[in-house]
């Protein structure tokens, strides 16, 4: 213990004060702080009160001059040497002094880092936004909205603890290395978060230009995120046990079989994940229709475990990803790339109104712009064939004639064809099908040029109210179950013909004149 003067303890603690505050500041563009005049100073005292040994906390070269010593643990050996002597010189014993010392140390460290993360954030990180706002690129814009530069600042006041605390145990290897795991720790930990934040920036970039091709981009950035965290993680295990990483990686191996057990069904729903994402089974945007699930609507994520779907009635359906591979399901995106939409549906025909058409029907069928060319060539062809077969045409089972639901197909495609919403490269057809008790459906099959819902079923809807409509003009009828009004007009008509035929039971009889033998 060097013995001090009161005057050189006063000169010497306010210089101390000073010369820790102007250091700090001097040199913290550089990362840390400096102890440079002060130790210096403490340097030359210690010599001279020593008698010129040379022996000082700083250097073990005598003769040369003091260099910059960085803010260390070597730092802080002297700075609780210092506030030892200062306590001991108050009248303090020596574990007081000590505890103390180290208190101190504990509260200058901690105000240090605090210094340090306001810095950061502040200074730092405002001069960072404001350099982001005025470059003309947008990926800086999107490291900032991800926090990537708020995340990287939470490693300064970890520098500080690190390169500082070692100071106060530095005799003591089993603290000191305690100190250090902990901080290496939470330094990996952070870079964790910030590769994270950084895979979120590039998944946002590639969004932003492949958007309208819908790749599924955030599972494999979800995929990406898990390889990482897992190193971390093993990064993590091999400091606090002091083992090498490869020293986990190698036991990996024997944790499959159990891991397989235990997180199945996570695993499950990963491997989907992946393949989902790599096979484009489903993208965000595709309209998907899954009963057993209870999904039919537009899917609107698509991440490593699950894929979730806004139904038509505004409900959100959570589906599995390992379902989506395990189970059947509509994806309706080949009609949207398609750029046409299908339309099949039947008008039921009464069978009873099928017959040939006569030449008052086939005079006006001869007006209908739309049917005149099949009919011209309907006719010759069907006259030919008359001629060739040598028939008596006055029976109607003899040769080939025309009948009105033949001719009301034919004009079915002929208008499917004139109307400016089909869309006519694709296949349309109208084609009859198997009588049924419902009649005989004709059916329409063709598409529309929207595929929009709402367009859709205007279209449709347009196309169908025609058809029923026209039906009659034909000299058919379309069929219709029997409705209460049907019901009550028939019995009704029949309940009148009875009234009339019927005779009268309780008419009154005919009075005869009296006296009759009696004239």
């Amino acid at each position: 213990m060097h013995p001090f003067a009161p005057v050189q303890h006063k000169c010497l603690a306010s210089g101390t004060v000073r010369g820790f505050a102007l250091i700090v500041m001097k040199r913290w563009w550089q990362g840390f702080a400096v102890f440079a005049g002060l130790a210096a100073t403490a340097r030359g005292e210690d010599n001279g009160d020593n008698g010129g040994d040379g022996a000082g906390p700083l250097t073990d070269v005598p003769g040369e001059a003091e260099p910059l010593v960085p803010v260390s643990a070597e730092s802080m050996v002297w700075l609780m040497d210092r506030i030892i002597e200062w306590v001991e010189r108050a009248g303090a014993g020596g574990e007081v002094a000590r505890i103390a010392a180290v208190l101190t140390v504990v509260v200058f460290i901690g105000c240090i880092a605090v210094i340090a993360n306001w810095i950061a954030k502040k200074i730092i990180l405002r001069v960072i936004d404001n350099v982001v706002s005025r470059t003309p690129w947008k990926w800086d814009n999107t490291l900032r909205d991800n926090r990537v530069f708020a995340r990287l600042s939470h490693l300064a006041p970890a520098a500080v603890i690190n390169l500082l605390g070692k100071g106060l145990f530095l005799g003591n290897e089993t603290v000191m290395a305690v100190i250090h795991g902990v901080v290496m720790v939470y330094v990996v930990a952070i870079l964790l978060l910030v590769v994270s934040a950084v895979i979120n920036t590039i998944q946002q970039f590639i969004e932003m230009h492949v958007a309208e091709e819908g790749v599924p981009v955030k599972g494999f950035a979800q995929a990406i995120k898990l390889v990482v965290f897992i190193i971390g993680a093993i990064f993590i295990l091999s400091i606090i046990f002091g083992q090498s990483p490869l020293y986990f990686l190698s036991g990996l191996g024997a944790l499959t079989a159990v891991m397989l057990l235990i997180f199945r069904d996570a695993l499950l729903g990963l491997v989907a994940g992946v393949m989902i994402s790599v096979n484009e089974m489903v993208r965000v945007g595709d309209w998907i229709e899954m009963p057993s699930n209870g999904a039919d609507g537009n899917v609107i994520d698509v991440s490593l475990t699950t894929v979730k779907v806004r139904n038509w009635d505004r409900t959100i359906t959570t589906v599995p990803s390992y379902d989506l591979i395990s189970k059947s399901f509509k994806n309706w995106r080949g009609m949207f790339e398609n750029k046409g939409r299908r339309m099949k549906r039947p008008i039921h025909i009464d069978m009873q109104t099928i017959g040939f058409v006569d030449k008052p029907m086939l005079e006006r069928f001869m007006r209908i712009k739309r049917l005149r060319p099949y009919l011209e060539a309907k006719l010759q062809e069907v006259e030919e064939s008359n001629e060739e077969s040598c028939l008596d045409m006055e029976v109607l089972c003899n040769g080939r004639r025309l009948t009105n639901l033949g001719t009301f197909r034919a004009y079915c495609l002929a208008y499917l064809k004139d109307h400016p919403g089909v869309f006519q490269e694709e296949l349309m057809i109208v084609r009859q099908l198997d009588p049924g008790e419902h009649g005989i459906p004709i059916e329409i099959y063709a598409f529309t040029n929207k595929t929009q819902w709402v367009a859709y079923e205007g279209i449709q809807s347009d196309i169908f109210d025609h058809l029923l409509s026209i039906v009659g003009e034909f000299g058919l009828r379309v069929f219709q179950e029997p409705s209460g009004h049907d019901l009550r007009r028939a019995f009704g008509s029949t309940a009148s013909a009875t009234e009339t035929t019927a005779p009268m039971k309780d008419a009154p009889k005919e009075d005869k004149p009296a006296g009759g033998d009696g004239e």
